[in-house]
């Protein structure tokens, strides 16, 4: 039955393309392609010579050491091939999910396996010369600016971006809610803490030097996992659990001085 066993083990090597060190008692081995052991000798079918089967004595082999190693080959090549089988299993999980989530841009909540849209929020900007309301940039953008990303109208100085009320009205339970955020072009991802303000939820400050006008955003990031899903597709979610307040996704590039939010409470709201 052994020499059985290793010709199939053998054939299976074969059949992936492999060679098969041959051991002898020496130390010295033959490349094989296949080899058939019988009473009293090895036939084996050379991996660096054509023709017929060539013999060896068998007391002259080592066949502890080929069988070890043809286990061995043969225990890989099934990990590589099992891996592989995995991989395309995931590529086509990864497929399908892409496909579960609309093609409109945006931040989709995951609850029960399925998705709930959050409502993109109107952004507060409040500078030292008063307050101003910057409509969702969706809905400003074609109207106002004509893309995607109309930069927040900031001034020199301290600017406080805000959102109206003290919570969000969209609220979950879960403290490491996932979201799915399909972007129109390549930006920035972030799950921030927002900071109350009276009647309203600080959504980060952003200072404004006044020579060269560039941004300076701070903003409370939680850390999170992003997984790239498909194209400008994303999967975003809080490394820990998130305490009970009021928190937002939100896209930003901070070079183009754009901002877009959407806000959630995980709890009740106080």
């Amino acid at each position: 039955m052994k020499w059985r066993l290793s010709v199939l083990l053998l054939t299976a090597l074969s059949a992936f393309g492999a060679t098969v060190r041959l051991y002898l008692k020496d130390g010295a081995y033959q490349l094989v392609r296949e080899y058939q052991v019988l009473p009293d000798r090895v036939k084996y079918l050379s991996a660096e010579r054509s023709g017929d089967w060539e013999e060896i004595p068998r007391d002259l082999v080592d066949l502890d050491r080929t069988t070890k190693e043809v286990e061995e080959n043969e225990a890989k090549l099934a990990q590589e091939a099992k891996e592989d089988a995995e991989e395309d299993a995931a590529i086509r999980a990864q497929k399908r999910e892409a496909a579960s989530v609309p093609g409109d841009p945006g931040v989709y909540y995951v609850h029960n396996d399925a998705l709930e849209p959050l409502k993109q929020a109107d952004v507060v900007v409040v500078t030292d010369k008063g307050r101003a309301i910057l409509r969702t940039a969706s809905e400003i953008a074609s109207v106002l600016f004509g893309h995607a990303y109309p930069p927040v109208p900031l001034t020199s100085g301290k600017n406080t971006i805000e959102l109206e009320g003290a919570a969000a009205s969209f609220r979950i339970e879960e403290d490491r809610p996932e979201f799915y955020f399909r972007l129109a072009a390549q930006d920035g991802l972030a799950i921030v803490k927002l900071s109350p303000k009276g009647n309203a939820r600080s959504v980060e400050a952003v200072m404004i030097a006044p020579v060269t006008n560039e941004p300076e955003p701070k903003r409370d990031a939680m850390p999170t996992f992003t997984r790239e899903v498909g194209e400008l597709l994303f999967k975003i979610w809080p490394e820990q659990p998130l305490p009970p307040g009021e928190y937002a996704v939100v896209e930003f590039q901070d070079g183009q001085g754009t901002l877009q939010v959407w806000d959630f409470g995980v709890g009740e709201a106080k």
